[in-house]
């Protein structure tokens, strides 16, 4: 979300000529696409973290342009919120000790980050929302300087008409109200990004909307907001309603939201960018001076800058990225269900357990989308945000089970096939799928230890909420950079 956009007022004439630029960039994506001009020969893969602030007292420190100046390293940017930042990695094949490799460079940027930022009083956290959050911290003063934030703001606002509604029935209840995107600042985000050649992609995305409910139950790390105890993964909730565009009305008329997993299987990647530019209007109407259809002509790459823009306001748990490197178009689906941390080494598992397992059933005989229908699929995702890894799901062939049974029995299984597709190291295969296993026998994860730590804090400790909250916080912090797996963490 860090791309630079200057400051602007937009007229009714920049909307009508963005829609036409938005389309124009569509039918030459699909000229594209009957080319075929897409780099195919060595898929790549990619991660982006996320990553919370805080001072000495685990309260969130506002401080991100300082930290990033300390740091001076062009992996990390700014995100929304002044007590966010975000590290890019530099893409890399799976293929041998990859994700190894994704391992090491985390772990050696992070410490060297971490090191820079304690210098000025500032710690870094990979957690799914900061338990320590409160409302008062997030207000349009806690916006990044990248103007892009505060158009986006104002672009949200302007579209809602009225201020953002937030309600999560959990554990316990939250009902709040919020007159800035500041919110969606509280989600950080695990991101993996996996290039897929266009002939492949459908069968790509529609496998990973299938083990996104999994996947969230297993990597839940958010069960907290403004000191209540909500879903195992209050991320889910959160980020779909501080973002939403829509007032009640508008959603009464069944308007899609911004934030949106979803309606249907698609036949190709174009449907999910025709689907973007059909259903939703645009938030920041900047447009770019290239002809797509010229540079297309004479045998160039277009960069669709408007399409990419557009597409980046639509946040899809699964999202089709179209991006140009060296001159050669490629696609990806990024992966954007699951939080930070709590661990590199737990990130790094997670992201071999999607790898693999999407592989495995992308390149499936029958696929599983043919005997699954759409909203079963959203309505595991959205099970598995709220009960974590204690969540039943629904699987074909094996109906509602717990989704610790469904992995055991059948989705580690694909994952190790998929992952030895890939050509991974087999050490490294059964490490990090090791790890994944572990989660599921002890029932354990981010979410869950940060839940019984509070619980011990309270009824233990005798520590009132905001105290055990700063107290979780803290002990969490070592424990991170320990990367021992979160299954093993002990509580009290």
């Amino acid at each position: 979300m860090g791309e630079q956009i200057e400051a602007h007022a937009f007229s009714r004439a920049d909307r009508a000529r963005y829609r036409q630029k938005v389309r124009s960039c569509l039918d030459v994506f699909a000229e594209m696409l009957r080319e075929s001009r897409f780099d195919t020969d060595r898929p790549m893969t990619g991660v982006e973290i996320e990553l919370n602030l805080v001072d000495g007292d685990a309260m969130p420190a506002m401080r991100n342009a300082e930290v990033l100046a300390e740091i001076a390293d062009p992996s990390f940017q700014t995100e929304l919120g002044q007590f966010n930042v975000e590290i890019n990695l530099p893409p890399r094949r799976l293929t041998g000790t990859g994700t190894a490799e994704f391992e090491s460079h985390v772990r050696a940027s992070l410490n060297a980050a971490e090191e820079k930022a304690r210098r000025i009083g500032a710690h870094m956290v990979m957690v799914g929302i900061l338990p320590t959050l409160r409302p008062e911290h997030l207000t349009s003063a806690a916006l990044s300087a990248n103007p892009r934030y505060a158009l986006l703001n104002e672009q949200i606002f302007a579209a809602r008409g009225e201020d953002l509604a937030i309600r999560i029935a959990g554990v316990e209840r939250l009902a709040a109200t919020a007159d800035t995107i500041t919110p969606e600042a509280a989600c950080t985000s695990t991101q993996f990004h996996l290039q897929v050649g266009p002939s492949q992609f459908a069968a790509y995305w529609n496998a990973a909307q299938c083990v996104a409910a999994p996947q969230v139950a297993l990597g839940a790390n958010a069960p907290f907001l403004f000191g209540r105890e909500l879903w195992r993964e209050t991320r889910i909730p959160l980020f779909e309603q501080a973002t939403d565009t829509r007032s009640e009305e508008i959603k009464a008329q069944g308007v899609r939201p911004r934030v949106w997993f979803g309606e249907r299987w698609i036949t190709s990647v174009f449907d999910l960018f025709e689907e973007n530019v059909r259903y939703f209007p645009a938030l920041l109407p900047v447009c770019e001076d290239e002809d797509p259809a010229e540079v297309l002509a004479r045998g160039d790459t277009p960069a669709l800058a408007e399409l990419r823009l557009h597409n980046g306001t639509v946040y899809r748990w699964n999202r089709p990225v179209y991006d140009v490197v060296h001159g050669r178009p490629h696609l990806r689906v990024e992966n954007r269900v699951l939080p930070a941390g709590p661990t590199v080494l737990d990130t790094v598992a997670n992201g071999a357990f999607y790898f693999g397992l999407v592989r495995s059933l992308a390149e499936a005989d029958r696929p599983l989308w043919s005997q699954m229908s759409f909203s079963a699929a959203e309505e595991n995702f959205h099970s598995c945000a709220q009960h974590g890894i204690s969540a039943q799901v629904f699987w074909p062939g094996l109906g509602y089970l717990p989704v610790t049974e469904l992995v055991l029995r059948r989705l580690l299984p694909l994952a190790h096939e998929g992952l030895d597709r890939w050509g991974v190291d087999p050490a490294e295969r059964d490490r990090l799928l090791g790890i994944i296993e572990q989660r599921c026998l002890t029932g354990r994860n981010g979410a869950t230890w940060q839940v019984e730590t509070l619980h011990e804090l309270e009824q233990h400790d005798h520590l009132d909420r905001p105290a055990a909250l700063a107290e979780v916080l803290r002990r969490y912090i070592p424990l991170m950079h320990s990367n021992q797996p979160a299954h093993e963490w002990p509580v009290g």
